[in-house]
């Protein structure tokens, strides 16, 4: 049996079922609309510094692959981190959206394979 876990990993991206929160879900016509936030974990590549996490940075839009007739849209909150030390400010490098687009890199990748037939 499927877990509701890896059931959402398969509707959506997986890096956004493992390190964000689902704040809520909303429809509103013929849209999805899904509200991420990064989780306070601090990433790997900064375990050894000193970190706070200091709130939020603006939140992103992104288009994803619809979902029952359904156009998605996810919302995504990425935390920042202030190293206590340096006073440096830092985050994550993800990489959500395809260059030059507002789209999940898979939904472009998608788009840009059915484009070629």
């Amino acid at each position: 049996m499927v877990s509701d876990h890896e059931l959402l990993k398969l509707l959506l991206p997986e890096f956004l079922v493992e390190h964000f929160d689902i704040l809520k879900a909303q429809t509103h016509d013929a849209e999805l609309h899904i509200y991420f936030e990064e989780k306070n974990v601090i990433p790997e590549p900064f375990k050894e510094k000193l970190l706070e996490s200091k709130g939020f940075l603006p939140e992103i839009i992104v288009d994803d692959y619809p979902l029952r007739g359904k156009i998605v849209k996810l919302h995504v909150k990425r935390r920042r981190w202030t190293d206590k030390t340096s006073g440096e400010i830092l985050q994550r490098d993800w990489q959500l959206v395809a260059k030059g687009t507002r789209m999940t890199k898979e939904l472009a990748g998608f788009l840009k394979k059915i484009s070629r037939h």
